[in-house]
């Protein structure tokens, strides 16, 4: 009896498969949700919210034909990228995906609200992602590597506990030198990528001895252009110190000779006319 029960469920469960029509995607085919609507679901076979919604998303799939669309789930366990691309923070999460346009889904998650959600069109009022955050654009792109590459190293850092007996100080310390040595590479490959789009004149390829001694010239030519100014203006305050003696000098000279051709009042007549004859002369 308990074999044929388990019979019974085993059949039971494979009809519910078949009929569910929920397609797996996974980061070799995820680009099928380019094509056409869909409705998918980022799951964990550890999320407790998943276990529960697993009937219902099944028998939303087995709708599929008669709603026009396509139901399929993405298993976040097995491909990190995706996780990454679609920014998946909550598990289960589920998606619209209609010609290549993304919505997130937000409502009920109960098999009525699916299906007056496709059949009502309701995910119209969902405004779409776009930008930056488009999971089949540049930036998601390079997101899902990042994700893809903490993955990696959390399987390597399990299998070296694990299965070589490692200390756990020492594979960070292997992950720390791994990065260390990693981040030079790819600085030092960016580096010349960028020198080879956009190549330096010979005037800036310039070490820092050569810097240092063009700004020891530019400054000994300042200074000795200082001295030269210094020195020229006190020429010229010399100058201006003789001319103004020399006026001086003059102007004594001349104050003397009208005090000498001023008659004096106490002269007698035969003086100033023996004065005034010399003047003539």
């Amino acid at each position: 009896m308990m074999g044929f029960l388990k019979k019974l469920i085993v059949l039971g469960l494979f009809l519910t498969t078949v009929n569910s029509k929920v397609i797996d995607l996974n980061e070799d085919n995820w680009k099928l949700l380019l094509d056409g609507e869909w409705m998918v679901e980022f799951f964990a076979p550890w999320c407790p919210a998943c276990k529960s919604l697993e009937s219902v998303w099944n028998d939303f799939g087995s709708w599929s034909n008669d709603l026009s669309i396509k139901v399929a789930k993405i298993d976040v366990v097995l491909n990190p990228g995706l996780s990454g691309r679609f920014f998946v923070t909550a598990l289960p999460t589920i998606y619209h995906v209609s010609n290549g346009e993304f919505r997130k889904y937000s409502g009920s998650r109960d098999m009525n609200a699916f299906m007056s959600f496709i059949e009502d069109k309701k995910w119209k009022n969902i405004d779409v992602i776009d930008g930056w955050k488009k999971p089949d654009g540049i930036p998601m792109g390079i997101l899902s590597w990042f994700f893809r590459l903490s993955h990696f190293l959390k399987e390597l850092n399990n299998t070296l506990s694990t299965e070589y007996g490692l200390p756990t100080w020492l594979c960070y310390g292997l992950f720390a030198a791994g990065t260390i040595i990693l981040g030079a590479i790819v600085g030092l490959i960016l580096v010349c990528i960028i020198d080879f789009i956009w190549p330096q004149k010979p005037a800036q390829r310039q070490s820092f001895s050569q810097v240092q001694e063009k700004e020891k010239k530019r400054s000994t030519e300042i200074i000795d252009e200082d001295l030269v100014d210094d020195t020229g203006a006190n020429q010229n305050d010399d100058e201006d110190d003789d001319e103004t003696s020399e006026a001086e000098k003059n102007s004594g000279s001349d104050d003397e000779e009208e005090e000498e051709t001023k008659p004096s009042p106490k002269a007698s007549p035969d003086v100033r006319k023996r004065r005034t004859t010399r003047k003539a002369d």
